[in-house]
């Protein structure tokens, strides 16, 4: 509803309670709706959802069109990166924001730090959802607020030109909220409890879920070591929870990320069951590093499955773990994506060991023979050494090229001794145009980084302390922080602006009129960045 309709909308109703509303301003009660666009979480994932459709299609149609992130573990991290997109590109378009399980684990559990095995309290998961969007619903409110203050200073002024163009502002304004792209882990369980955490992380707002196909008590970080996978039809009705969980909710469009992990475990905790040659259960138990079994005698306990007619012992470690055959990681992540886009997946998401683009396109290539329209969403892992990757695909290249290399070592291109070389810059240009170039020949639809935020804290909070507690004093915070934000225009500069000081200003009024004790005055130090 436009600005003015909300006026006389709420005029009305005033006028129909016979006087006794008549302390009700109209004005300000749109103000208040107009700064108040989304009432539920709900009403965030249908408006979410509807937006990464849109976007999806635009990118079947041309690539150019991926999407990006960034991991986002507190909702003022988020609302000040939504706030710096605006006010950089003009527009949210295109920009998301990641939840990473990791980062939940780390920073949000109860427990404390906790590496990435899914031991966190589930509840902190729509927790985080709901915190995110409570902060990029405050942005609107404060940006929206500063818009109503300069139209009531272009009326004081009778300034109508301006008034009108700030009106027609307010009406076709672009919200801070973008779709939340949410790591449900494993499902923390069993399929109904994979169900009642969906139902959950989308009424918190989700209209995006990421989920796995490890085994949920074995869980591990994608870059660590000892993943254990779970057979297609145990991770398909994982799948089918979360649709549900959607469809209950009315979030018909809602998206289903699902992520294999197949290239780098190489255990399964299950033998797959299987009614008929060649169904799925059979073609995972195929990929089973098994011996033929020649004496009956040698397999007390342990338990054998049938092979083009033979007897065939997989092979089972202390853990009571099945081990897969050496090399068939890309043979089952191409499997495990084709089956997910066959039952409901709407996205996939390949967790590699390293940022190579041919390496992911080769398995988006065999995936497309049988989805054409197959599109991925990519972490671009911290967990990745980007400079020593790049340097040494850089390296390989040149090296079957012929190129001389005797100017450097393949073992140290990390050296700071490489940096501003001819090779340092074509890696860091090959680095720099990764996400255009991924998304063209790999198919990558939408690239994040999991972690960023948790990294820049740490690093702009070891500089200030450095600085602080060393021989700068006070100028390490002035010069390193505050005389940066206020010429780089960071909104955060206006501390006390930022947390809502001045929304709570403007409801006063709304509620006391001139006897409002407000905050805002003469004596307010925020005041002294006016300038």
């Amino acid at each position: 509803m436009a600005y003015q309709d909300h006026i006389a909308q709420t005029s009305k109703l005033i006028q129909d309670h016979n006087g006794t509303w008549d302390g009700i301003d109209p004005e300000s009660v749109a103000r208040m709706r107009v700064q108040n666009r989304f009432q539920t979480g709900l009403d965030i994932a249908r408006y979410t959802a509807a937006i990464m459709r849109r976007d999806m299609a635009a990118y079947d149609a041309d690539p150019a069109n991926y999407t990006q992130s960034l991991g986002c573990w507190h909702g003022f991290i988020g609302q000040q990166k939504m706030i710096s997109i605006k006010k950089h590109f003009g527009s949210t378009e295109r920009r998301y924001l990641y939840l990473s399980g990791w980062m939940v684990a780390a920073l949000r559990s109860e427990f404390g730090p906790l590496p990435d095995q899914s031991m966190h309290e589930k509840t902190s998961v729509p927790a985080l959802i709901e915190e995110l969007y409570t902060f990029l619903r405050q942005a609107d409110a404060r940006e929206l607020g500063m818009m109503f203050r300069d139209i009531d200073a272009a009326r004081e002024a009778g300034n109508q030109v301006e008034e009108q163009r700030l009106l027609k502002a307010i009406d076709s304004y672009q919200t801070h909220v973008v779709p939340i792209i949410a790591d449900i882990d494993a499902g923390f369980g069993n399929a109904e409890a994979t169900y009642l955490l969906a139902k959950k992380m989308i009424e918190a707002g989700a209209c995006a879920l990421q989920i796995e196909n490890q085994v949920s008590d074995e869980k591990q970080c994608g870059h660590q070591d000892g993943k254990v996978t779970v057979p297609h039809e145990d991770f398909l009705a994982k799948v089918r929870a979360c649709r549900y969980a959607f469809l209950e909710l009315g979030v018909e469009d809602g998206i289903i990320v699902t992520r294999t992990d197949s290239l780098g475990a190489g255990l399964t905790k299950q033998i797959a069951f299987s009614k008929e040659p060649g169904d799925l259960g059979d073609q995972y138990n195929a990929f089973l590093d098994c011996e033929e079994v020649t004496d009956l005698n040698s397999i007390n306990g342990d338990v054998v499955i049938n092979r083009d007619g033979k007897l065939m012992r997989p092979k089972r470690l202390p853990s009571n773990l099945y081990q897969f055959r050496a090399g068939s990681g890309e043979d089952r992540c191409v499997l495990d994506c084709i089956t997910s886009l066959q039952h409901g997946a709407d996205l996939l998401w390949i967790e590699t060991e390293k940022p190579h683009i041919e390496q992911i396109a080769g398995m988006v290539d065999r995936i497309r023979q049988v989805v054409p329209n197959a599109k991925l969403v990519y972490n671009n892992s911290p967990s990745f050494n980007w400079t020593l990757n790049f340097r040494q695909q850089v390296f390989d290249a040149w090296a079957a090229q012929g190129k001389d290399l005797s100017a450097y070592d393949r073992a140290r291109l990390m050296s700071v001794d490489y940096d501003g070389t001819e090779l340092g810059d074509e890696a860091d240009d090959r680095i720099r145009t990764f996400q255009r170039d991924a998304a063209a020949r790999a198919g990558i639809f939408h690239h994040l980084i999991t972690l960023p935020t948790y990294h820049t804290a740490a690093l702009s909070t070891d500089n200030l302390a450095r600085e602080y507690f060393g021989e700068a004093g006070m100028l390490g915070y002035v010069r390193g922080v505050q005389r940066k934000e206020i010429r780089e225009g960071i909104a955060c500069v206006k501390h006390q602006n930022m947390s809502g000081s001045d929304i709570g200003d403007d409801h006063k009024e709304y509620f006391a009129g001139e006897a409002a004790l407000k905050a805002g005055g003469a004596h307010n130090t925020m005041n002294q960045f006016a300038a």
